[in-house]
């Protein structure tokens, strides 16, 4: 665990070097996907057939080695206990309600030159989502790729999804049926984007990737964008807690290694303006890891990447949060909006001290598919919008040709390019 403070001499540097770390996936993965993908995309199934015996011990022999039916989804929800088919439902409304309210609007209108601009809002016709297997086997990524799918208005919606040794989760089946999934294939890895993307004998390529995965199905979606549309590049998970002292140093623990048992990768940072707070809670870890099932996984994440940074005042945390621009930024403060206002660049931010981060991975209802590795300066997280598409129109009449057309002939000849000029001149008879 690496332990600043704003007050020593060296911590610009320091903090400039953790900003840096990448924590993501080497050249020797960027070369093993592109040999992957171009298998998938000269042999199609056998290539999966034979990627999926060797990496997840399954044999794509028979229909339903490949393809898991709609019937089993429905009778894996059917079965789950009464109170996790609840609270799966819940989870479901509530991301739903979320994301029907970010639908976009179109827009028709007639401006003061009398020339007719607007944009219409549609869907992709196919989307592909990637769901982890094995450790990584989550039904609430499951519902947070879907529903916003199936709310943009997505016809065919496909899962892939790797069945180590034919082992499924049934609450990833339940999931499937709760959202409305079309298809959902045996296969994972970067070969299952790869499907995706180019398309195989059994499986129709789609429009677009979304999903988390490991550094192989990363690195495929970050290869084949152009060839699909893509959610994002995602690393591994990352939360930042800005904190005072009044808070419980075993909320706070709880908070930090909320995300470091995700993989030993992923990133578990403190700000604090409290020194004996931050030995409490660097204290309190130890504790918390001894009653976690998790623990070999989350204490080698916050052994090797936890941090925590001491502060003079809270009033510096913004600064610092803004260069992270960490996945989750949790505000354990009695008024968080102050600190909300001045933080630019986060995926999601979690305010007060009743809000863990956790809430918002499950029935919150804003989506936990955010940006890591820095990207939210730059992008949000997962939304209905990466399932659709805008597209423009624009209708003049002879009357507003004659008041906007002249302005583009002379921009036309400006650039050297005549026949641009000439489809609008021989309209104006000059």
């Amino acid at each position: 665990m690496l332990r600043l403070s704003t007050r020593d001499p060296g911590f610009d540097k320091a903090f400039r070097r953790l900003v840096a770390d990448r924590r993501e996936s080497d050249e020797n993965v960027s070369r093993d996907v592109r040999l992957i993908l171009d298998d998938v995309r000269n042999r199609g199934d056998a290539a999966l057939a034979e990627l999926t015996a060797r990496y997840d011990s399954h044999a794509l022999a028979t229909e339903d080695d490949w393809r898991i039916s709609a019937e089993v989804c429905r009778e894996a929800f059917e079965d789950l206990q009464p109170d996790l088919r609840a609270a799966l439902e819940l989870a479901a409304q509530r991301i739903r309600a979320y994301h029907e309210a970010q639908l976009p609007a179109d827009r028709d209108d007639v401006d003061s030159l009398g020339v007719r601009l607007g944009a219409r809002w549609r869907a992709v016709d196919a989307a592909g989502l990637y769901v982890p297997g094995g450790r990584a086997a989550y039904p609430s990524s499951l519902l947070m790729n879907a529903i916003p799918a199936k709310v943009a208005g997505v016809a065919r919606l496909v899962v892939v999804t790797p069945t180590p040794k034919g082992q499924v989760n049934p609450l990833v089946l339940a999931a499937a049926h709760l959202a409305g999934v079309d298809e959902l294939w045996r296969v994972g890895g970067a070969q299952a984007v790869g499907a995706l993307a180019y398309g195989t004998q059994r499986i129709k390529p789609v429009d677009v990737i979304t999903g988390p995965g490991n550094a192989w199905v990363a690195e495929a979606k970050r290869q084949l964008y152009g060839v699909v549309g893509i959610d994002m590049v995602a690393g591994p998970s990352e939360i930042l807690v800005i904190a005072d002292g009044k808070n419980d140093p075993e909320w706070t623990a709880a908070d930090l290694l909320s995300q470091a048992e995700h993989d030993p990768s992923a990133q578990s940072i403190l700000i604090t303006d409290d020194p004996l707070f931050a030995d409490t809670v660097a204290d309190r870890i130890g504790v918390e890891l001894a009653m976690l099932p998790t623990a070999r996984v989350a204490a080698e994440s916050w052994n090797t990447h936890g941090t925590i940074i001491e502060v003079a005042n809270l009033d510096e945390a913004p600064a610092l949060a803004n260069a992270l621009a960490a996945e989750h930024v949790q505000l354990a403060v009695e008024d968080p909006q102050p600190l909300m206002d001045a933080i630019r660049h986060a995926g999601s931010v979690f305010m007060g001290r009743m809000t863990p981060e956790a809430i918002g991975d499950y029935v919150a209802g804003p989506n936990h598919v955010l940006p890591t590795g820095r990207r939210a300066r730059f992008s949000s997280g997962l939304s209905v919008l990466d399932f659709m598409k805008r597209t423009s129109f624009i209708q003049l009449d002879e009357a507003a040709l004659q008041a906007v057309g002249p302005a583009a002939i002379a921009l036309a000849d400006a650039e050297g390019l005549p026949a641009h000029a000439r489809s609008i001149e021989v309209r104006l008879g000059i």
